[in-house]
């Protein structure tokens, strides 16, 4: 995979003691509910493991909660635009930012699929690992021992949901597609009536802020772009777009399949990044 890199948006004013204060109160609330989040799902998977196995029916709700209540605490409208699918199949979406893990567990059932480097992160890394989160590398010596697992998580039901663009961009735009990463979908065992449902991920920056404000890419630090969020009093929104979901069996290959789904991500982005005065 490669990193998609361009210019980061310059810093902005550094806050007061105001929004040093609402800073540390929504960092504060957000660790409260997050690791009381992790606590009570830990709890309820000791139960839930023993009774349904690697199937999650109940503590799926806990994630959801969680992420709803910290776009609350942040401050950050949180919109949907359409139904995820409700059955068997998988969810393909734009990467923008860290926000995105929120945004997209906040209005569905999903296991996300990420390269491995997230695992070792502090607090989201804990939490991708706690909610069942498949975990790959990026050495293509792996790519077929990796390809076999997502097949085995595809066929036992689990909804995976893919960043196809293999790293994140300043929000702003789509990335190429990467075909590989739909390999699993044809493998044979998958259902027949498997479907993929595209999403697109549109993030609106504060009043005044530069556009790429929530957009997390490159080499950008977790931690200063965390607090630069937590510092803003007035906040932008997140908006997530779900497109009617189609089945795999109605593309001849992978990369028809490939073509399709990121031309309907790019198409509901309301802006052109090219055309922005960045």
């Amino acid at each position: 995979m490669t990193t998609w890199r361009d210019g980061e948006p310059a810093p902005g004013p550094r806050p007061g003691p105001l929004g040093v204060g609402l800073g540390v109160l929504r960092g504060g609330a957000l660790l409260c509910v997050t690791y009381g989040g992790l606590l009570a799902l830990l709890a309820l998977r000791l139960v839930e493991r023993p009774v349904h196995g690697d199937n999650r029916p109940w503590t799926p709700h806990i994630t959801q909660a969680v992420c709803r209540t910290s776009f609350r605490i942040m401050g950050i409208g949180y919109h949907i635009i359409g139904q995820p699918i409700d059955n068997i199949g998988a969810v393909v979406a734009n990467h923008g930012s860290w926000l995105d893990i929120f945004a997209l567990n906040a209005c569905q059932r999903v296991y996300f699929v990420s390269k491995a480097e997230v695992a070792d992160w502090p607090v989201i890394g804990w939490l991708a690992r706690a909610t069942g989160t498949v975990f790959i590398r990026r050495n293509r010596n792996d790519a077929k021992a990796q390809q076999a697992l997502l097949g085995t998580r595809i066929r036992a039901g689990h909804r995976l949901l893919f960043f196809p663009e293999g790293t994140s961009t300043d929000g702003l735009r789509v990335q190429p597609f990467k075909s590989t990463l739909f390999a699993p979908f044809y493998d044979q065992g998958v259902a027949q009536d498997f479907r993929i449902q595209p999403i697109t991920v549109i993030y609106r920056a504060p009043e005044g802020a530069d556009a790429r404000f929530y957009g997390w890419w490159g080499d950008m630090a977790f931690g200063s772009h965390f607090m630069k969020v937590l510092v803003t009093p007035r906040q932008g929104s997140v908006e997530v777009v779900f497109h009617a979901p189609v089945l795999v069996r109605d593309f001849l290959s992978r990369k028809d399949l490939t073509a399709y789904c990121e031309a309907q991500v790019r198409a509901a982005l309301p802006y052109d990044a090219t055309s922005l005065d960045l």
